[in-house]
């Protein structure tokens, strides 16, 4: 099974402690009847199950993943990889066409990249800033990291602030 981007944006989640699905909600900012569809894909594909266990107040349902939902996971950060030391490697080299045109071919991965803690969020605003695009033009607005200016974004934390990102870790 391929799992769509942001199954493995839900899967990383699970994979950092969050075992309930408001938590799973707030990490990956995927909310209500979407999360839950793609968690019900999640487990017929036996990627997670779903554990109860006794607690104080009554049954305890916990969400974890499988050792399949382990080993997919840990394949699809191997990619995701690849991806972006492809985009940095383009980057260097100049080529503004083929960065976008492998940027625009791979758009559905990026905030996968992101939330996984792949792509280095300055250099990809550089990348941008390079081509004279935004962040928003690859990144839903609701995953953009706090303070990232979501017009041609250079990058440069003149204030010193830096960049304040906020993506569930």
């Amino acid at each position: 099974m391929e799992p769509e981007p942001k199954d493995v944006i839900i899967l990383s989640a699970i994979s950092k402690g969050a075992k309930k699905f408001d938590k799973i909600e707030k990490m990956t900012k995927i909310f209500g009847q979407e999360l839950n569809d793609m968690m019900e894909r999640l487990e017929k594909n036996g990627l997670i199950t779903v554990i109860e266990k006794k607690g104080f107040f009554g049954p305890k349902k916990d969400i974890v993943l499988t050792e399949k939902g382990k080993r997919e996971l840990e394949e699809r950060k191997f990619e995701l990889q690849k991806n972006w030391n492809q985009m940095v490697t383009m980057w260097k080299s100049g080529d503004k066409q083929k960065l976008q045109q492998y940027m625009d071919n791979n758009k559905s991965f990026i905030p996968s990249m992101m939330f996984l803690g792949i792509m280095d969020i300055i250099m990809f605003s550089t990348m941008l800033s390079f081509m004279g695009m935004a962040m928003s033009s690859y990144i839903p607005e609701s995953q953009i990291p706090a303070g990232a200016d979501t017009a041609t974004d250079t990058g440069d934390a003149g204030d010193g602030g830096g960049f304040d990102i906020d993506i569930g870790f």
